[in-house]
């Protein structure tokens, strides 16, 4: 496997399991950065650039190599990003996160909703995760409808009681929020006052010049297990879940009707901050240095900001994801659903593998992204085995044994 990139002394354990993705996990296109105390130590891609092209050296003429501006679709690790902006939005006085929503959005306030507060939207606690009419491919990218649809919308339970995966609807409750409170898009407000300062190849909204840096994504088999099970069968629950067409997981999940062709130009240049992120994996792993210290003289989050970003909202079975979760402000915390780097790292995995993620107490910050979707939700296994490289290569000889 020919790697691309570079990889600071000691963290030599990164790229070995960076090359076992390839040759043990089905890994076809990829890459990961790792930036420590606010600074790159990890830069590294393989593969082609679109999950379909074949691999150089195979006969493909057309091939494209994976380059090191190659950036993908990263669903739900989008999420991560967009939180950053009610929480910044709060850090700056324009939000209250303990207002009720309908104070930003007066039509909002109806069906039930009166008392749904900014901080139920973000730790997934507004009772929201379905519509009652599915949205067509069309309608979720309109910029209009998904707002409509969820203002007239009956929550599923109290809210604030309990909590679940808004997997879809979270990109119309932060995308109309944020409209709302700044007279800008989600996506143009990212580009403006995130993206642009810290020189981020991340989108919410792909701008048609950009349009050409995109790979393919698409779905990858399990690989076969070597020397041992490499694949961990869901709970019964979780599969039943999935398979059950009335329950909230099917609902959440399908909230868009027929699925979305995710390679679609118009979807990719749509902004739905819940799942429709470019990004490069330097891109996720600079943003989330940023949130938790200085990168190149620019910083996020103010250290009660940061607090607030990682204190747990919501922890325990999520009716949508049916596992025990756990939720700061709009990110995902570090648990068995998310094992991300230790007790105290935030962020949030993409449906089928990418991932963001920041450790304040290590200064770790990391960035994977890939190609090839897998069917799990959280704990991709190759990102998962860059996590573990990391920690093995940043943890003390003593802490090693």
């Amino acid at each position: 496997m020919d790697v691309q990139g570079t990889v600071e002394a000691g963290f030599e354990p990164v790229r070995d399991a960076f090359v076992r993705n390839f040759e043990r996990l089905g890994e076809r296109g990829a890459a990961v950065a790792v930036y420590r105390d606010g600074r790159k130590v990890v830069d590294l891609w393989a593969g082609t650039r679109d999950l379909t092209g074949r691999e150089p050296g195979d006969g493909g003429a057309d091939a494209a190599p994976w380059a090191v501006d190659t950036a993908q679709v990263v669903r739900s690790a989008t999420k991560g990003v967009a939180a950053a902006v009610p929480l910044l939005l709060h850090q700056r006085g324009q939000i209250d996160l303990d207002a009720p929503v309908g104070t930003y959005w007066p039509e909002f306030k109806s069906a039930g909703k009166e008392r749904v507060l900014v901080r139920h939207v973000l730790s997934h606690r507004a009772g929201l995760p379905v519509l009652d009419r599915p949205l067509t491919p069309a309608e979720a990218i309109d910029g209009e409808s998904g707002a409509r649809a969820l203002a007239a919308q009956r929550p599923e339970w109290e809210p604030g009681t309990d909590h679940g995966y808004h997997a879809h609807t979270y990109s119309w409750l932060i995308a109309e929020l944020v409209r709302r409170v700044t007279g800008r898009s989600v996506g143009r407000w990212i580009a403006e006052e995130i993206a642009r300062p810290l020189g981020l190849d991340f989108w919410v909204g792909l701008p048609a010049e950009e349009a050409h840096r995109v790979g393919r994504i698409g779905p990858v088999e399990e690989p076969t297990a070597v020397g041992g099970a490499l694949r961990l069968r869901p709970k019964r629950s979780v599969s039943e879940a999935y398979r059950d067409a009335e329950s909230l997981t099917r609902r959440a999940f399908g909230v868009i009707e027929p699925r979305p062709d995710e390679n679609d130009p118009a979807y990719r240049a749509a902004e739905l901050p819940a799942s429709g992120g470019i990004s490069t994996a330097r891109a996720l792993a600079r943003c989330y240095a940023a949130m938790i210290g200085p990168v190149d003289g620019h910083r996020l989050f103010a250290p009660a900001t940061l607090t607030l970003a990682r204190t747990e909202e919501s922890a325990g079975p999520d009716r949508v994801l049916v596992v025990a979760t756990r939720f700061g402000l709009g990110f995902m915390l570090h648990g068995p659903a998310a094992p991300l780097f230790g007790p105290g790292s935030f962020g949030h995995p993409g449906r089928g593998g990418s991932l963001g993620f920041a450790d304040p107490e290590s200064g770790i910050a990391m960035g994977y992204v890939t190609n090839g979707m897998r069917k799990g939700v959280t704990a991709d296994p190759r990102a998962q085995a860059l996590v573990r490289a990391v920690r093995t290569a940043t943890s003390s000889p003593d802490e090693a044994i």
